[in-house]
C-alpha cells in the first residue's frame, strides 16, 4: 500500500485551511486552533512549506503566512515532495546504488515509467481541488505510456 506520512496529511490540513482564505495572513497559533493539529506540527509544517517557496512568511506580532501562488497554481506532487522529498516508487529511483540488485535490474527503467505516472497524476490535482467539495471534484490524468489514447478520468 502506497501511503504519505503523516506530516504530509498534515501539510494538506494546513493548506486547505490557509487556501480557504488566501489573501489573509494565518498565525501558527491560528491554524493550529481551527485545524487542531498540534503548535510544534503545524509550526515544523509551515516551515518546510516555507522552505519549498509553497508559502511566504511575514515576521511581527501582526505577521504570518500566505500561499505563494494561487490555489490552482500548487499542485500535491510539489506538496509531497517539500514535505517528503523526491516522489519514488523505489529507493533506485531516487538513489543510486540503494539497491545491490542494481546493476542487474532488467525492470528499473519500468520503475521509472511507474514513478513518472504517479507523478503526473498527483501534479494533476491542485491544492484548489483538495478545497473543493468531493463531489464537484474531477480530475484528468494523462498517463505517460504506450496507450497514451486511453487518458483516465478519476472521479470521486
Amino acid at each position: 500500500m502506497l501511503r504519505v506520512s503523516k506530516l504530509t496529511d498534515y501539510a494538506t490540513v494546513v493548506l486547505t485551511h490557509i487556501a480557504h482564505q488566501p489573501e489573509e495572513l494565518h498565525a501558527a497559533s491560528d491554524i493550529t486552533y481551527a485545524t487542531g493539529v498540534a503548535l510544534p506540527t503545524v509550526s515544523k509544517v509551515l516551515k518546510l512549506l516555507s522552505k519549498a517557496n509553497i508559502l511566504t512568511s511575514q515576521r511581527g506580532s501582526k505577521g504570518g503566512y500566505l500561499l505563494a501562488n494561487k490555489p490552482e497554481e500548487i499542485d500535491v506532487a510539489k506538496v509531497i515532495t517539500a514535505i517528503e522529498g523526491p516522489i519514488a516508487m523505489t529507493e533506485c529511483a531516487t538513489h543510486n546504488g540503494a539497491c545491490e540488485q542494481e546493476s542487474l535490474c532488467e525492470i528499473k527503467g519500468n520503475w521509472n515509467m511507474i514513478n513518472k505516472a504517479v507523478y503526473t497524476a498527483l501534479e494533476a490535482v491542485t491544492l484548489a481541488d483538495m478545497v473543493a467539495p468531493t463531489r464537484q471534484q474531477a480530475v484528468a490524468v494523462s498517463m505517460p505510456m504506450k496507450a497514451q489514447e486511453n487518458d483516465l478520468k478519476v472521479e470521486n
